[in-house]
């Protein structure tokens, strides 16, 4: 029976990684697909070289930023199960910074399979009741360690070929913080799968995905239009007027992007429960790198239409 957990991006739904039948709970419960793969969640790089072909730019990364919201992507070893890899030759790895998660590994002694603990493409948790209002009793078990340090998913980087690094989702750790790291540039991946045919490479790259039931509209500085009174309006600082005060909500009071990653899941969440006919969120504009990308990257994603069913 998987455990939602927290770490210091999200809740996650855990599992013993090694474990098929276990992986194999997460994607039911989630109602996630099949080809969507799991990050493996290790204690430290000496773990992590018993699933993954490890190489000099890993330990770089490691090294400068495990424990930490960084997953690292490496040709892996037997020991992980196909269903965590999407039937992939490749695992994503990282070792989380949260006291939770890396005491239940050091007392099992074993990695956990954790992808975010809410139904597949609805908004991520950073709070221990997302879990619970998301699944009730399907997740009967449910550990509260407060809200999450970064509030967002994590960075995830593509190693398997050491002379070509690929960012595949931004996070709080920034493509140049890994490029300096490395000294090598960083690519990034600018078509996101559509995730119906084939097996993503990395999680949360699919075109729609931490999307509200709301419909959610993007604004860079103000809507296009005057929103109807029963639309909401979000901005990523606290605005110094406002026409419409009652509609009207922010992520932080001066811009901070770490409040503003905090903030976003929750916020998205409160705002899905009031019944408004569609949200209109600000997005970040101009040149965007961290935490900055990593936002407007999710709310992207989150206003994106939803595939429909053929």
């Amino acid at each position: 029976m998987p455990v939602a957990i927290p770490t210091e991006t999200v809740y996650g739904l855990a599992a013993i990684a090694t474990n098929p039948d276990a992986c194999r709970a997460i994607f039911t419960i989630k109602g996630r697909p099949f080809l969507d793969p799991l990050i493996v969640h290790v204690r430290d790089d000496a773990m992590a070289r018993q699933f993954a072909v490890w190489n000099p730019a890993a330990d770089a990364l490691a090294a400068k930023f495990w424990p930490g919201p960084l997953s690292i992507i490496l040709p892996k070893k037997s020991g992980i199960p196909p269903i965590v890899t999407a039937g992939r030759d490749t695992v994503a790895l990282r070792a989380p910074s949260h006291w939770v998660p890396r005491q239940l590994i050091e007392q099992i002694g074993l990695p956990l399979a954790a992808p975010s603990a809410n139904p597949f493409g609805y908004i991520s948790p950073s709070l221990a009741v997302h879990v619970a209002e998301s699944f009730g009793p399907l997740v009967p078990y449910v550990i509260d360690g407060g809200p999450c340090e970064v509030g967002l998913e994590s960075t995830i980087v593509d190693l398997s070929d050491p002379d070509h690094v690929v960012l595949l989702r931004p996070g709080a750790i920034s493509a140049e913080a890994i490029s300096s790291t490395l000294d090598l540039p960083v690519a990034s991946l600018t078509s996101p799968a559509n995730g119906t045919t084939t097996a993503l490479i990395a999680p949360g790259t699919m075109a729609s995905h931490y999307s509200p039931k709301t419909p959610l509209s993007l604004f860079s500085s103000h809507p296009s239009a005057p929103p109807t009174p029963t639309e909401a309006v979000v901005f990523l600082s606290r605005p110094s007027t406002s026409d419409f005060p009652r509609q009207t909500f922010w992520l932080s009071e001066r811009g901070e992007d770490e409040v503003i990653g905090r903030s976003l899941f929750a916020l998205l969440r409160s705002l899905d429960k009031m019944g408004w006919s569609r949200i209109h969120c600000q997005t970040p504009t101009g040149a965007l790198s961290g935490t900055r990308l990593a936002i407007g990257d999710r709310l992207a994603r989150a206003a994106a239409d939803k595939p429909t069913s053929p």
